[in-house]
């Protein structure tokens, strides 16, 4: 056998393997591998600690969901969800972004607030205000993007530009009608079996933030019950998720 011929035949094996895997489901059948997992560190709380978002499935930007698992130091049962969707089967044509908590001092601290004691859900630049004074819940810092877990947040979300977000938050058990696309909100709010309430807008609120810095989108606040979740829980409202990521 020559060698050109020992090539073409070589080429004509490898082309075989690549059609017999696609005919079995492996990535010649699919745009993209939805078995891709990449981390990134985007920052550090004040006390140092990292913050990470794990990035699952198509990188295509049309179609792209962050979850936040908690920015409130005492309210933990989100994170539960973002980890437990860093595992799930994802559907076609979905980008999926997760961070587990975006406040890892406070959630050491049990605290509401940031190791600063500002709450970073009051300090961000829509219609900020001074609120409150350092030790108060609800103090809102300095200025907006005072803290370095808001700035992180801030610009990654520029940089993302999700088509829907979600923020996890407790105890009210409530889906809350946040200012974008009601009817993805409604959705969600059926799936986990929560009512669908406006609550109050504040001042330096991040939905808010990011439903008026990006028309078009839909960043909505999901209230969960007080307490852990269970096991069933948690896949409920993984699985909701997923169900109305864009795509």
């Amino acid at each position: 056998m020559t060698v050109r011929t020992r090539m073409v035949a070589t080429i004509a094996l490898v082309v075989f393997a690549l059609v017999a895997s696609g005919i079995s489901g492996s990535w010649w059948a699919r745009p993209y591998d939805r078995s891709l997992v990449r981390t990134e560190l985007v920052g550090e709380s004040v006390r140092g600690r990292p913050i990470r978002i794990v990035e699952r499935g198509d990188p295509d930007p049309a179609h792209r969901i962050l979850v936040v698992g908690n920015i409130h130091g005492d309210e933990p049962a989100g994170i539960s969800i973002a980890e437990r969707l860093e595992s799930m089967p994802l559907p076609a044509e979905t980008d999926l972004w997760l961070i587990d908590t975006s406040n890892p001092d406070g959630v050491a601290a049990r605290t509401r607030t940031n190791a600063d004691g500002v709450d970073l859900n009051r300090n961000f630049p829509w219609h900020w205000q001074r609120i409150g004074k350092p030790g108060d819940r609800h103090y809102s810092g300095p200025h907006a993007l005072s803290e370095p877990e808001s700035k992180l947040l801030g610009r990654l979300i520029e940089r993302l530009r999700p088509q829907v977000t979600i923020w996890f938050h407790q105890p009210y058990g409530v889906v809350d009608e946040s200012g974008g696309d009601v009817a993805i909100e409604r959705r969600f709010a059926s799936l986990v079996d929560l009512p669908l309430k406006r609550l109050p807008r504040y001042p330096g609120g991040v939905t808010n933030w990011q439903n008026a810095r990006f028309p078009g989108t839909t960043a909505f606040v999901v209230e969960l019950p007080p307490g852990s979740l269970s096991p069933l829980r948690i896949g409920q409202f993984a699985r909701a998720v997923l169900d109305v990521a864009p795509r």
